[in-house]
């Protein structure tokens, strides 16, 4: 394994990936280093063919506690009349980009939760497409307590997950939010016994890397589309994707399976 100078730790696993946030002494917190490992790694991963499914977890105790506070781009210089740091410039640079970089990504992105999520770092894992959680884990919304809002996608992300009003006291009063909780009102997928998080894992990113990906990826699209759009046009978009995917070798394959009753190899990415 790489030394704790090494922000993040990578293995591949058949066509499943794993970035492992590799800061345990600092809760796996977000500084440029970090950030700059995990965008590329994510970049590199895109453009990769043979990688059908990532997963994203932490080191040690935490799985991420958001943005260091302590890394010179936001720590705030207490000097009397010192000009106040950019926290926008930060927001624009480093969360924006990678915030996006998972929302787009070709192939499903699970989030493997195994200690606090705390800030930016909750919303790191909010932004996945499927998150399991460790039954230890929590998730903390603690922006208001140092006087910003939900970043990292949060303000969008929360309300669509939970409703506003769930959305609104998570936001508001910066609260823990058990793994259990966080099941039970739509915040994440599933919580399982912390023993059980990596075997769980991995056994649902090698479901997913079976998949058709290009269809997995639409579906996350049109799910976010729908959003912003009535039964009508929902159902435009659906003829529209559909169009397309009958056209690909992964329709063709997944009918021909069922037909000859065996399973389908999907090659579509």
């Amino acid at each position: 394994m790489a030394d704790d100078a090494t922000p993040l730790l990578s293995r591949r696993d058949g066509a499943v990936l794993t970035l492992t946030l590799n800061r345990p002494q600092a809760l796996n917190s977000f500084d440029g280093a970090l950030h700059e490992a995990l965008l590329g790694a994510l970049k590199a991963a895109a453009g990769d063919a043979g990688v059908r499914c990532v997963v994203i977890t932490g080191a040690g105790r935490g799985f991420c506690a958001g943005q260091d506070l302590s890394d010179p781009a936001i720590a705030p210089d207490l000097t009397p009349g010192a000009a106040p740091k950019n926290i926008g410039k930060l927001i624009e640079e480093r969360y924006k980009p990678l915030a996006l970089a998972i929302h787009h990504f070709p192939v499903p992105v699970i989030a493997a939760v195994n200690g606090v999520a705390a800030g930016a770092g909750a919303n790191l894992a909010l932004n996945c497409d499927i998150v399991l959680a460790a039954k230890s884990a929590s998730f903390i919304q603690a922006f208001s307590k140092i006087g910003l809002i939900p970043d990292c996608g949060g303000s969008w992300l929360l309300p669509r997950l939970v409703g506003r009003a769930n959305a609104m006291a998570l936001a508001l009063l910066g609260e823990k939010c058990s793994a259990e909780e966080a099941q039970r009102i739509g915040l994440i997928w599933r919580c399982v016994a912390d023993d059980a998080l990596a075997t769980e894992t991995l056994a649902l990113a090698a479901r997913l890397a079976a998949l058709p990906s290009k269809a997995l990826a639409e579906t996350r699209r049109a799910f976010d589309n729908a959003d912003r759009m009535g039964l009508d046009g929902a159902l435009s978009l659906e003829a529209d994707v559909q169009r397309r995917l009958g056209m690909s070798h992964d329709y063709l394959e997944g009918v021909s399976a069922f037909f000859a009753k065996r399973a389908p190899v999907f090659k579509d990415r």
